[in-house]
């Protein structure tokens, strides 16, 4: 095991036409498919599209953060 642990940081937006928590979750699960090790996430912006006066989806952008591996 290494005594150091390098990180790197990429940008998601999730989306979901039930909820903000909904859209966090959906960003993450289709992020863990490409991406290994991941470790925590950042919500950057929150935001969402409004059809006939209501919310249509929301949006939300994250930094999620995983560690190298075998670092």
């Amino acid at each position: 095991m290494s005594d150091h642990h390098v990180y790197k940081k990429v940008e998601i937006i999730g989306s979901s036409r039930k909820s903000i928590e909904n859209a966090i979750e959906n960003g993450l699960e289709e992020c863990s498919k490409s991406i290994r090790n991941m470790e925590w996430f950042e919500v950057m912006e929150t935001r969402g599209h409004i059809e006939d006066g209501k919310v249509g989806h929301y949006q939300v952008v994250m930094k999620v953060g995983f560690r190298i591996k075998d670092s």
